[in-house]
């Protein structure tokens, strides 16, 4: 299956926008488009889990938390923790990267920080 990201709507949405003209077949859903705004974090995995999409954050304070909570009971298709201060190009690199080469599958129930 092909992975498909979904934005947390802390993420940037340069990237967002750069992953998508480099690469415009990713599937690649903006917090705006899913309405995610105001929503807490397990509520945010939940409806990412239900998209079977990988969960793009900023978030390394409580997301994990949340994700260790979540997998507990549900099955997650994954979560990447970008750090803000991580270069934009580096972190474009590294989604289209894993879009182009590995399958949904091999990140459920898994929680990364970028860059791998």
């Amino acid at each position: 299956m092909t992975v498909r990201f979904q934005a947390d709507a802390d993420f940037n949405q340069i990237i967002v926008k750069a992953v998508l003209r480099r690469e415009p077949g990713i599937d690649f859903q903006t917090a705006h488009e899913a309405s995610l705004s105001g929503l807490e974090d397990r509520e945010v995995l939940r409806l990412a889990a239900r998209e079977n999409r990988i969960l793009v954050t900023h978030d390394r304070k409580t997301m994990p938390r949340y994700f260790a909570e979540f997998i507990r009971s549900e099955t997650s298709p994954g979560v990447l923790i970008v750090p803000q201060k991580c270069p934009t190009a580096l972190i474009v690199e590294e989604l289209i990267l894993i879009w182009a080469t590995t399958d949904a599958e091999e990140w459920f129930d898994r929680i990364f920080s970028l860059p791998i």
